[in-house]
């Protein structure tokens, strides 16, 4: 279960009791305030407080330019260009904080975003919960063959029921050990500090995350990628629903321009200007790498 009664019941008191404020809301983060998304089988996400939204942006853009600019160039516009021009100090006018509870595997893979403002539940306060992160027999997969950092074909049959019976025995049994090396029925007991050693990776923790947009942009543009793994793309693809609905004009023209988009080296450039001319452009002929060129021949069809 995600979600204990005693998160639920705070979330509910949170919601039935809104705040008048001065300051600029948007209706759809208004929306997702407090509520919790589940993620894998004991995962979440929630936002806790947010800060700016599309206007915030253009507002920071234009105080350079002074008074009168709005008539020129509209918000989703100017937003679009600041996008377009890598212009990305406006961005980190906005900011969210979010609570998430993720395997401890993913939040180490998490926290190399060092952007942000992190603090997690304390194992060296508190005990863990019993929950643990097992593949869905879809996502058990075997060393890609062509990428050190990928999966290959999902694994199958009774290759695939061992694994799961690994991972579901060593995870029960390594937190049993760490139950009893804690206890103080009739024993001194282990410090939680140093009993926690011994809990796997799969073992879930929680913390809140604050971050600005920019940032975001920058962790959703690695993690939501199809390439990324795929327990912390989950995450990423439920924060970009989120964010779609908080500034849904700054996420478009992060969609369109570094989802959707691709970045071309002065050789890529180069060779397409000699394509559109007629010339036919080889990987030996282009001055690229073998590795670049496939890349280029993806971007370009």
């Amino acid at each position: 279960m995600p979600i204990t009664p005693d998160q639920q019941a705070e979330i509910d008191t949170l919601r039935a009791q809104p705040q008048p404020t001065l300051r600029a809301t948007a209706p759809g983060m208004e929306a997702h305030l407090y509520n919790a998304y589940d993620v894998l089988d004991h995962g979440f996400i929630r936002v806790i407080d947010y800060m700016g939204d599309d206007a915030a942006i253009c507002q920071a853009a234009r105080v350079s330019y002074g008074r009168g600019t709005k008539s020129v160039q509209n918000d989703e516009g100017l937003i679009r260009y600041l996008m377009r021009h890598w212009h990305s100090t406006p961005f980190e006018m906005c900011e969210i904080k979010l609570h998430v509870k993720l395997p401890v595997f993913v939040a180490r893979q998490w926290i190399r975003h060092r952007t942000a403002n992190v603090n997690e539940y304390s194992a060296r306060y508190s005990i863990l919960d019993r929950e643990f992160y097992i593949p869905a027999p879809e996502h058990l997969a075997a060393q890609s063959v062509i990428n050190n950092q990928g999966r290959g074909e999902a694994l199958s049959g009774d290759e695939a029921a061992r694994v799961l019976a690994y991972l579901k025995d060593d995870a029960a049994r390594c937190y049993d050990h760490y139950a009893e090396m804690i206890s103080d029925e009739g024993q001194q007991g282990l410090a939680r500090e140093l009993a926690r050693m011994n809990l796997p990776a799969n073992i879930y923790t929680q913390w809140y995350w604050k971050v600005d947009l920019h940032n975001l942009f920058h962790f959703l543009r690695l993690r939501a990628d199809s390439h990324a793994q795929y327990e912390i793309r989950v995450y990423a693809e439920e924060i970009c629903k989120v964010v779609a609905d908080w500034v849904p004009a700054a996420y478009g023209a992060f969609e369109d321009y570094r989802m959707g988009g691709a970045t071309l080296s002065g050789k890529a450039i180069d060779c397409v200007k000699r394509m559109l001319k007629g010339e036919e452009v080889t990987q030996e002929t282009s001055g690229m790498s073998k590795g670049e060129w496939r890349e280029f021949m993806g971007v370009i069809g």
